[in-house]
């Protein structure tokens, strides 16, 4: 991506991947050399099968563009740099997915660590009670009688107790998951803290210093930052 920036020699340059329903995403519009025309959020006739990967590259000249507020640069930069000339795609050859919504982060977690499973297994985490494909920071803590995956990636400074069982989830740092509390398909916030004997499944998400009370069910909740739980959630929804 920096030998064809470099090669173009305009401001920007963003990385582009090829989509099977275009009419779901913005779609961007370049010649063959890579030069953009334009931008079109989301269109009905195709246009283009092309969307923004997320990948940028640029000379620091795009300051120039940027005023001292909030911007969108996707939305207020992008199609002006394109109107000068002065943005261009490459289209990514590699594996590209949206992971913006919890179960596609989850599902892309797996793919990461199934891919460091083939491509640099030392890094997976092996100890007692592991299974299959995890990933542990050497700062975690992990409790006795413990079962800790499929496919789980435990972050820095997080404590599990004994006889906890995680499956498919994601916990970050700081995070405490109590004694004999079950976790499946789900992502832990910073500084959280998940009682005894507490079940979460089906998506549930947790914001950052979310505490979860013991003994409670947790069916698909999204729980906004800073709350505590003390009842069960049997339906999914969002706690505000």
């Amino acid at each position: 991506m920096v030998k064809f920036h470099k090669k173009h020699g305009r401001e920007g340059t963003i990385m582009v991947t090829k989509v099977e329903e275009p009419s779901k995403y913005g779609v961007v519009v370049y010649d063959e050399t890579g030069k953009i025309d334009s931008f079109v959020e989301k269109p009905q006739e195709f246009v283009s099968n092309k969307i923004n990967a997320g990948m940028y590259i640029f000379n620091p000249s795009i300051l120039q563009r940027i005023e001292c507020r909030p911007m969108s640069i996707e939305k207020e930069v992008f199609p002006f740099m394109a109107r000068d000339g002065q943005l261009y795609a490459q289209e990514l050859s590699g594996f590209w997915m949206d992971i913006g919504q919890p179960k596609d982060f989850l599902t892309g977690m797996c793919l990461y660590l199934n891919s460091c499973k083939i491509n640099n297994s030392a890094k997976l985490y092996k100890g007692p009670g592991v299974v299959g494909n995890v990933l542990v920071d050497s700062s975690a803590k992990i409790g006795k009688n413990c079962r800790i995956g499929p496919n789980v990636t435990i972050g820095p400074d997080v404590v599990v107790e004994d006889g906890a069982c995680i499956k498919r989830c994601t916990i970050l740092r700081g995070a405490t998951i109590r004694s004999h509390t079950w976790l499946e398909n789900c992502i832990i916030g910073w500084k959280c803290i998940v009682g005894q004997w507490v079940r979460m499944e089906n998506v549930s998400v947790l914001g950052e210093d979310v505490i979860v009370k013991d003994e409670l069910y947790i069916n698909g909740g999204m729980v906004l930052p800073h709350k505590s739980i003390a009842a069960s959630v049997l339906e999914p929804k969002i706690i505000m």
